[in-house]
């Protein structure tokens, strides 16, 4: 069994103190190391299945709040590129979760440390742990923070490579097409503190104001600007006088 020591350590990763820490103590129960040792009744598995919907819900919660200018499949879209195997199997690696999961002799000679599989559910687990011990709240600031800087790392790479658009070069395109113009992004305002800034920019293209965009960075927002823009566009061609079908 882990020492004591390996708990406190884990808990610190995590920034939750339990309550009841056999919940993360069966959150780190491999089947293999239940299996070989009978005094243990469960293992981690109805756990994961519970973590599962709590992360989906926790993941859905966060990017809402990071992405507020995509839609409802933009955001099912980025939910399943984060919500998979390899991705949490990442997230894991970066908390060491490997370290403190408790396998059998088997799984332990075959490297179960490292295995993808086994770090996803141990993750998910561990996230059902929290969720039990201190509710939606305390699952919700477990996301955050150990998703949190991963997303605003990639936050740019999601936008236009998972979600296969980039929105600010379709605008030009439009806009040169017809009047030989490159639209122009203006910072509106900025509201917030220092490490939760909310940034709204306006497109302009010649005199005329095309839109308005929100978001967590400048780049999000300026994105949300010219989606808003080409879908004003595609509501009214005229505009413009430029087919954008």
């Amino acid at each position: 069994m882990l020492p004591t020591t390996d708990l406190e350590k884990l808990q610190d990763t995590l920034g939750h103190r339990f309550r009841n820490q056999e919940l993360l103590l069966r959150a780190l129960v491999h089947r293999s190391f239940a299996y070989e040792n009978h005094e243990l009744r469960e293992d981690n598995e109805t756990l994961e299945f519970l973590g599962d919907s709590v992360l989906g819900l926790a993941i859905s919660h966060l990017l809402l709040d990071l992405f507020p200018g995509c839609d409802e499949g933009e955001l099912s879209r980025l939910r399943s590129s984060i919500v998979n195997e390899r991705e949490l199997a990442q997230i894991a690696s970066g908390l060491n979760l490997g370290e403190f999961l408790l396998l059998g002799k088997g799984e332990e000679l075959s490297g179960g440390r490292q295995k993808p599989s086994l770090l996803a559910n141990g993750l998910e687990a561990v996230l059902a742990a929290v969720y039990l011990d201190g509710g939606l709240d305390a699952a919700l600031r477990l996301v955050r923070t150990i998703f949190s800087d991963y997303l605003e790392h990639k936050e740019e790479e999601f936008l236009l490579k998972t979600l296969d658009k980039d929105y600010k070069t379709h605008l030009q395109e439009i806009t040169q097409a017809k009047l030989k113009l490159t639209p122009v992004y203006s910072l509106e305002s900025e509201k917030g503190p220092d490490h939760d800034k909310t940034f709204f920019m306006r497109v302009d293209i010649g005199e005329q104001v095309l839109a308005f965009g929100a978001g967590k960075s400048k780049k999000e927002a300026q994105q949300e600007a010219a989606r808003k823009a080409i879908a004003r566009i595609e509501q009214d061609s005229e505009m413009l006088d430029v087919d954008v079908s």
